[in-house]
């Protein structure tokens, strides 16, 4: 006798990020500065976020504290899955270096190194370099700048250096990307050329993206918008 057939069981994916009562002070030598007060995120893997608000609210501060680079805080960060709280040096480093890609206001070029050696540097002490630099071909393809990979940043635009910087955050190929104001030293044409590229790597990879941004442009193709309202983050609409 057959056994009664059961439901079949679904498994939710792990979110992306969560964030969970982050709060962050800031001494200002007389008192101190709550810039974070209990903060909530969560991130599904696939979404395309952006967090919105003035500068200098704190926008920048969460981003870092999502990707392991600022650890001086109170609450819980899990990316992947995988807890930050406690992590020691190294093994943040480690996780820096695979769980997530970082693109900046300032695009972090080496003016000395060419397109291709800025995309692969920070893999150079780390890994054999057989196969590093068909890697970085591989992500300046991505980006369109395949064919300018032996140009030093002085000889491409600021457009092109942005997507450089986008090329190096992609290298080690990470689930997710985190973008700090990256159309904030670009005119109005090539940042449209940036985040129209933000959104390729969102419909056509599926990567999961959050960028946080003063600009109402870059809420226009996110596929969620979430404020910071005064240290707390609040739905903002699509």
């Amino acid at each position: 006798m057959m056994p009664p057939l059961e439901p079949p069981r679904y498994q939710m994916p792990t979110p992306a990020i969560v964030l969970e009562k982050i709060t962050k002070s800031y001494d200002d030598g007389s008192r101190s500065l709550e810039i974070l007060r209990g903060a909530d995120l969560t991130v599904q893997a696939g979404e395309f976020v952006a967090i919105l608000g003035p500068s200098g609210c704190g926008k920048s501060t969460l981003l870092h504290i999502a990707g392991g680079l600022d650890r001086h805080f109170t609450g819980q960060v899990q990316v992947g899955g995988n807890g930050l709280t406690g992590l020691d040096d190294r093994r943040l480093s480690a996780f820096r270096s695979r769980a997530v890609g970082f693109v900046f206001q300032a695009f972090n070029l080496l003016p000395g190194f060419t397109a291709l050696e800025n995309v692969f540097l920070p893999a150079y002490f780390g890994e054999s370099t057989a196969d590093i630099r068909g890697r970085a071909q591989e992500s300046l393809e991505r980006v369109g700048l395949g064919a300018k990979s032996h140009r030093r940043p002085g000889e491409l635009s600021g457009g092109e250096r942005q997507r450089v910087a986008i090329a190096r955050a992609l290298f080690m190929k990470p689930p997710v990307l985190l973008a700090d104001e990256p159309t904030g030293n670009l005119d109005a044409a090539t940042g449209a050329e940036v985040i129209s590229l933000f959104h390729r790597l969102n419909v056509d990879e599926k990567m999961t993206l959050v960028i946080v941004t003063h600009e109402e442009r870059v809420s226009r193709i996110a596929g969620r918008v979430v404020r910071l309202v005064e240290g707390r983050l609040v739905e903002g609409g699509s």
